[in-house]
């Protein structure tokens, strides 16, 4: 009976227990969140639990001991009230140190300075400063369960009645580790300091009311107006005010933006640029809208509005933007700062460095967990078999520090000494030259990478663009035979002879001569006007031509002044260049562009004037483009257009030769578009005029009615000619993909190019094999269309995969498991206009799903994200600059040189440390053993059997 009552007391104690924690709990909660007292009433009260002291429930030594349970209570509250303030106490210093990350949008005035608190311009790639230096090294050091049992046991050596053997023993390679370590840590961060510091010291000029001043980069802020110069690179977002070009333009490079080494044209606002000084900016009373800031570098939207007489407003987007990081390439230009610092699209597109492990390290670091639990098995049996008599603790302990030669202290020496030797290696092979190794802690993860992601433009390709084919249905023309065009130019252009006939005898050939000589000089000079090229010469500016001259020797003097001049063909596609570059091989020049007009000097010498009336640019939904310009001799008007074969098929007249010659030139790796042109009358153009104009304010649906007016005029348009582009490849691209292939890796091309150029350096590079089929992802806005064409893709096998940037965006927010899951299946994966912060996502995502080890190559700062991300980021040293190139782990000088650093150096770097680890954990088993014996036959006794250096292995 008593047993029973007793069991019972138990029970309800234990209830009792349990309603004071659940009663204590409710009462917290209730404290941190005061604003929902009423829904938490019946949690908070604590009727039906209490019990007092008189109450008849309780024994009294069950009363005495819940007084000790409310008092450790009590306890209990005040400790979490504490480290719940002192929680609140280091958010509220975090915050006030960096400063709240809320984005929002802002209006600046001109000419005055701004009141709101934005980020210090300032680049900052340091990992620590001088209180965290030391605190985080050796925090990253002993997370680790390694490094953590050395330096218990080297501790427990101060303890007299546990010390085995000496204390250097012990301390000297634990110290040596660590020395190691903060050196090289110090080193490569004291370098990014010096880094920074170089970049925030940059003078740039500040225009002020008082004149120009010079400040450095670091003291820049937001609504400041500063002067940029040629060739100089923007310290800051800036809106483009004004520049010293007379049609209001400049070009931008934005290689370290977005990998595109083709120059940018960025407009000016055109109510600052028509200001007759720039001391009128002072004058006017003008704001600047600018959203919020965000990672997109392809996207702006703002609004320029004058508050004074003048009046208006005028929208501005992307052309009129100056991103931190890129580099004016023409004129002078002077802007208004918008996003500094951390709010820069350049620093948001960037990932901050973080310190790489090794995954052997990972491995030997879970595999010594193992051996600590043997170690602790082997001293419990031997406490066993000896006693648990007197201080068997201390006997205990003892035990284990002599089995510790299973996990012996110079297992991290002897494989950070290895580490160094095959960075060394690496460094010293001839067949790699100039090869950098700038991270010596995961050589051995070079042999361990399964999916390879590597950036295009300058990784893969040279981007250099070479005219390798013109097709004109009938007949074709390649390098060897492009000096048949220029006779044929020659011939065209040629001044007609006033009197003559032609014989009867060469009639026929003659009228077929013309006809071919009529078809190439039409197809060159739409070469030479369909395009945005803009001829930039010496100075830096475009080409100035006065229209003073009307007779043919003034035009002659014009063109041959101009022809005397240095300059370089600058667009927003190196496509475009490798044309109009090609057309002037032939004979035909462009001298002069501006935003109104065009100027082309023909082989003879003659300058032929054009005037731009509509351009229709290429955008990826249209996959072409379009231009009208007027002939100022003749008065004609012609529509050019050119494009995609697959947009152009529908839009040109019946042919029999377009999709076969395409096929041909798609095989060869060239890059193909077909040109065509239509004639206009003035009454065809006037009428397109008004309802282009119309559709282009028109408020609802503008894109839509925009559309359908270039389709009606994109109708049974005269196909004039199909060219074949090279994007030339970088040195031995091809069999060092197909050796990686071979090797079992998998390699995904991210790029931030267009989608044909993608698709057409994947095929070129061999990427994708002829036998492969190509799956081109559609685009998709929605959760539902990402699901629909998953589902369509799940059903091919072994296609390679091509998505745009868009809509691996939307499949990476709703359903990135099942995206990466059908895309690892895939043989290769070509990821187009994607964006910096896109590609790292997916290198993470790889990480993620699969848990294999990555690598990322590229050359721009566009790569610099992916790079970090990856486990093994390596850097080539390019066009694009040295940015990619010092933030990687390994830095070499072409693509080629990767199959070697991974398949040679990278199997060798991990077969030899696996081989050591095991050598090394094998030798201290053999050890631990050895004492094992040792301290049997002398009656179990806990003295070490190898003194010294031996000691630690």
């Amino acid at each position: 009976m008593s047993k029973t009552t007793s069991v019972k007391s138990t029970q309800l104690e234990m209830k009792l227990i349990q309603s004071d924690v659940t009663g204590n709990k409710a009462k917290e909660c209730t404290r941190h969140f005061e604003g929902i007292e009423s829904a938490r009433v019946s949690l908070s009260s604590d009727e039906g639990f209490e019990a007092e002291e008189d109450d008849s429930l309780l024994e009294p030594q069950y009363a005495e001991g819940r007084k000790k349970r409310g008092a450790l209570r009590c306890f209990c509250c005040i400790c979490n009230c504490f480290c719940f303030w002192i929680e609140r106490c280091f958010l509220a210093m975090a915050k006030k140190i960096c400063g709240e990350q809320t984005h929002r949008p802002r209006t600046v005035f001109i000419g005055r300075t701004s009141n709101e608190k934005f980020p210090a311009n300032k680049t900052r790639n340091q990992k620590y400063n001088i209180l965290t230096f030391i605190p985080l090294v050796l925090f990253h050091q002993f997370k680790f369960f390694l490094n953590l049992y050395f330096l218990v046991m080297a501790l427990s050596q101060f303890i007299p009645d546990v010390r085995i053997g000496y204390l250097y023993t012990y301390w000297g390679p634990l110290g040596f580790v660590l020395s190691v370590t903060l050196t090289r840590e110090a080193i490569d961060d004291f370098r990014r300091f010096r880094r920074d510091r170089e970049v925030n010291s940059q003078k740039y000029k500040k225009l002020t009311k008082q004149g120009v001043l010079l400040i450095p980069s670091s003291d820049i802020k937001v609504s400041d107006l500063l002067i940029v110069e040629k060739d100089q690179r923007v310290p800051a977002d800036l809106v483009f005010l004004r520049t010293t070009e007379k049609n209001g333009a400049c070009f931008i490079r934005t290689d370290q933006l977005d990998g595109e080494t083709d120059w940018k044209l960025r407009l000016a606002v055109g109510s600052t640029q028509r200001l007759m000084t720039t001391e009128e900016l002072f004058e006017m009373d003008a704001s600047l809208f600018a959203e919020e800031p965000k990672r997109d570098i392809h996207s702006f939207v703002g609004k320029f509005t004058r508050h004074d007489g003048e009046g208006g407003e005028d929208s501005l987007g992307i052309e009129n933007t100056l991103w931190a990081n890129s580099v004016l390439a023409s004129g002078t230009a002077i802007g208004i700062v918008i996003y500094t610092g951390s709010e820069t699209r350049s620093v948001m597109n960037n990932s901050k460095p973080r310190s790489k492990v090794g995954l052997l390290d990972t491995e030997i670091n879970q595999l010594t967990k193992v051996l600590f639990c043997a170690v602790i098995g082997l001293a419990l049996v031997m406490m066993c078999l000896k006693g648990f008599g007197g201080p068997w603790y201390r006997y205990l302990f003892r035990f284990v520090l002599l089995f510790s030669y299973i996990i012996p202290i110079s297992l991290r020496v002897n494989l950070d000494m290895g580490k160094m030797v095959y960075s060394w290696m690496i460094q010293q092979d001839k067949e790699i030259p100039g090869t950098v190794v700038r991270s010596t802690t995961i050589p051995e993860d070079l042999g361990r990478i399964v999916y390879l992601l590597s950036d295009k433009t300058g990784t893969l390709t040279q981007n250099e663009m070479i005219f390798k084919r013109l097709h004109l249905g009938t007949v074709s023309f390649s390098p060897d035979t492009f000096d048949e065009v220029a006779a044929h130019l020659r011939t065209s252009f040629a001044p007609k002879p006033s009197t003559g006939t032609t014989p009867t005898r060469g009639t026929t050939h003659s009228k077929m001569r013309r006809t071919v000589v009529t078809r190439v000089q039409e197809a060159v000079t739409a070469l030479a006007l369909c395009h945005n090229v803009t001829p930039v010469y010496e100075n830096g500016n475009i080409a100035e031509i006065s229209d003073g001259g009307e007779g043919e020797e003034d035009g002659d003097t014009e063109a041959d002044q101009q022809s005397k001049q240095c300059y370089v063909y600058q667009a927003s596609s190196p496509d475009e260049v490798a044309l109009v570059s090609w057309t002037e091989s032939v004979g035909l020049t462009l001298v002069y562009r501006d935003l109104t007009s065009m100027k082309v000097k023909a082989p003879q010498g003659q300058l032929l004037t054009y005037t731009i009336l509509q351009i229709f640019p290429f955008t990826p939904e249209s996959k072409r483009m379009g231009i009208i310009v007027k002939q100022e001799s003749s008065g004609e008007i012609v529509f050019f257009m050119k494009g995609a074969d697959s947009v152009m098929a529908s839009v040109v007249q019946y042919n029999d030769w377009l999709d076969e010659e395409c096929g041909n030139m798609a095989r060869e790796g060239l890059r193909t578009l077909v040109v065509a042109k239509k004639v206009l009358t003035e009454e065809q153009y006037a009428d397109f005029e008004a309802r282009y104009n119309q559709a282009k304010v028109s408020i609802q649906d503008r894109a839509a009615r925009v559309t359908a007016v270039l389709e009606s005029l994109e109708r049974d348009m005269e196909l004039l000619c199909l060219t074949g582009v090279e994007d030339k490849l970088q040195e031995e691209v091809r069999p060092t993909l197909e050796l990686l292939r071979n090797a079992g890796i998998k390699v995904w091309m991210l790029t931030g190019d267009r989608l044909e150029t993608a698709i057409s350096i994947a095929k070129s590079s061999r990427l994708v094999s002829r036998t492969q089929q190509i799956h081109i992802f559609d685009s998709v806005t929605s959760r539902t269309e990402a699901h629909l064409e998953l589902n369509a893709f799940r059903r091919k096998n072994d296609y390679v995969l091509i998505i745009k940037g868009d809509a691996l965006e939307v499949c990476l927010k709703f359903y990135p498991k099942e995206f990466m899951e059908l895309a690892c299946q895939c043989p290769a994966v070509v990821c187009c206009r994607c964006s910096p912060t896109q590609k790292a996502e997916v290198v993470r995502l790889i990480k993620h799903h699969t848990g294999k080890r990555t690598s990322a190559v590229g050359d721009g700062g566009n790569d610099v994200s992916m790079i970090q991300a990856a486990d093994a980021g390596i850097g080539i040293v390019g066009k694009e600059g040295k940015q990619a190139s010092l933030a990687a782990d390994f830095s070499i000088t072409q693509f080629s040189h990767v199959a070697r650093l991974l398949l040679v150096h990278g199997r060798y770097s991990y077969k030899r440390s696996a081989s050591l680890s095991q050598f090394v954990i094998h030798r201290g088993l053999i050890i631990s053993t050895m004492q094992a014996v040792f301290s049997s036959v002398f009656f179990f006794a806990s003295v070490a059997l190898y003194q010294g250096f031996l000691m630690v292995g």
